[in-house]
């Protein structure tokens, strides 16, 4: 297979497949297994939509209106309209890697062979994603119950030529009229079709993984500055010993400490320059950045369990059964989902309030351990880092409210009929800018710390080689180091693409080896 090809069967997908297609563009091919299942699905649901009996979403109206037999003349109706009355989201757009995710999640379902969609619809969907072609979708339109049903909405609009979308070039055009361009036909829906592709958790889902993906890269960053700013502060290694971690055995406490441990490998400043002001213990906020982060870390790791779950299932309403049976469920409520994107939004809002107390520590002279004022040239004169804690202290706030749970709250719709939601999607969606807002905080903690590591080397101390190492690489993406004060919020921007873009992690590596 080549490796910028995504092939999708009837079982499931991976994680790292949803961020090839969302993100780096990966082409989509459906197997030879998933267009038989597809095929075979759809002689069930033809061989139903022949009967007299009503068959939810095959021969019958949707939601509240459930109970009205609808004939045969009047279904590729029913099913044009369903798509386009939910259509109906507000507010901006969704991010293109968003909108993506979204589609091939929904493919992946699709599939399985438990929707009961043609394989030529299943077809265009794939060549969609290839084309290039985004669906406008809104911020707004999901209470992440029956689906995402308005952000999927916008998508199937698309596959029926109608609609607004997005270009490869990044131009918003009629849907038709880019459908056209790249040779792709518009579907015309047929008996269930149009349900079965609204009605799944894949907005949540998608923007799970990429959540997940990206918490990462953050977590083991935010080991290394947390390394840093211990030795920046003159603090003990000997809180990382392995055998301390041992006796509280939780995970990723110890992954942590063992990713600090290995940043402040062959430091000249970890514990041995306390005699002016001796300590018994260091701060909580250096002393504990292993449980902090260590307990971060697993729940990560939980939520990675509920996505791989998810990954491998087929959510619709209702579902074709291998035995021939079209049954109603409800698995397409999004909680299993949306309990996790709250999760990881309080442990990012955590992590984020331990990185700014370090770096205020680091700034305070009365605490920071002979470091100036602020890290400033000439404290007074210069301020140095002081309002670079401000914009911390700041994005810290805002985390701290996005850690309000939205799966907490629930909302009826439909009459009454869907009754209790999961606001999954707004889960997710306040997790995406908490995870941005994360990537800033450890960046600023990062531009402090390396700043004061180097005002100790200037000081006749020697950084660990680890810290050498992310020193060099910082300054050579474009964040300067100690010195009169200048024009910072440059200096913040590059720190922050610099951590965001994996660089950190990258640039200690070759010194510690591969940190978790």
């Amino acid at each position: 297979m080549d490796m910028h090809t995504v092939v999708v069967g009837t079982s499931g997908t991976t994680a790292e497949d949803v961020v090839a297609v969302a993100r780096h563009g990966a082409r989509v091919e459906l197997s030879a297994a998933a267009v038989e299942a597809l095929a075979a699905a759809r002689l069930i649901v033809d061989a139903l939509a022949a009967k007299p009996e009503p068959v939810y979403g095959v021969s019958t109206g949707f939601g509240a209106l459930a109970s009205r037999h609808i004939s045969p003349e009047l279904r590729a109706q029913l099913q044009r309209n369903i798509v386009r009355s939910h259509a109906a989201g507000m507010g901006p757009r969704v991010e293109r890697e968003v909108v993506r995710a979204l589609m091939f999640l929904r493919l992946k379902t699709v599939a399985s062979g438990h929707t009961g969609v043609r394989p030529e619809v299943a077809q265009t969907m794939a060549d969609l994603l290839n084309a290039g072609i985004t669906p406008v979708v809104h911020e707004y339109g999901s209470l992440g119950c029956s689906g995402d049903l308005a952000p999927l909405s916008h998508c199937a609009l698309t596959l029926m030529g109608e609609g607004d979308a997005e270009g490869p070039d990044g131009t918003v055009r009629p849907a038709g009229e880019l459908l056209a361009a790249h040779g792709i036909t518009p579907v015309e829906l047929r008996e269930k079709e149009g349900l079965a592709l609204l009605n799944g958790t894949d907005g949540m889902l998608g923007m799970l993984v990429m959540a997940l993906a990206d918490l990462k890269n953050l977590y083991t960053s935010a080991d290394i500055t947390a390394a840093l700013s211990l030795e920046a502060l003159l603090g003990t290694d000997k809180v990382l010993a392995p055998e301390l971690h041992a006796i509280r055995p939780h995970p990723g406490q110890g992954v942590s400490a063992d990713n600090m441990t290995r940043v402040l490998a062959g430091s000249g400043l970890t514990g041995h320059h306390q005699d002016d002001a001796p300590r018994v213990q260091d701060a909580y906020s250096v002393r504990c950045a292993p449980q902090v982060n260590g307990a971060g870390r697993d729940t990560l790791d939980y939520a990675a369990v509920v996505a791989g779950r998810e990954l491998a299932s087929s959510v619709d309403n209702p579902v074709v059964l291998p035995d021939g049976r079209v049954e109603s469920n409800g698995n397409f409520h999004g909680a299993p989902v949306a309990y996790v994107l709250d999760f990881l939004a309080i442990v990012a809002a955590d992590l984020g309030s331990i990185c700014e107390r370090r770096t205020d520590r680091l700034l305070d002279k009365n605490r920071s351990h002979g470091l100036p004022p602020f890290l400033a040239d000439d404290a007074g004169v210069d301020s140095g880092l002081m309002i670079a804690q401000y914009t911390q202290a700041a994005l810290v706030s805002e985390m701290k409210r996005l850690a309000v749970p939205a799966s907490a709250d629930s909302i009826p719709s439909s009459a009454m009929q869907e009754d209790h939601v999961s606001m999954g999607w707004s889960a997710a969606r306040k997790l995406r800018t908490a995870v941005d807002n994360l990537a800033r905080i450890v960046a600023v903690e990062l531009y402090a710390a390396t700043r004061a590591v180097e005002i100790r080397a200037a000081q006749g101390l020697t950084p660990a080689p680890a810290s050498q190492a992310a020193v060099a690489a910082l300054r050579a993406a474009g964040a300067e180091g100690p010195g009169p004060d200048r024009f910072l919020a440059p200096d913040l921007a590059a720190a922050d693409t610099f951590v965001r873009e994996g660089r950190l992690v990258a640039a200690v590596e070759p010194v510690t080896g591969p940190l978790a």
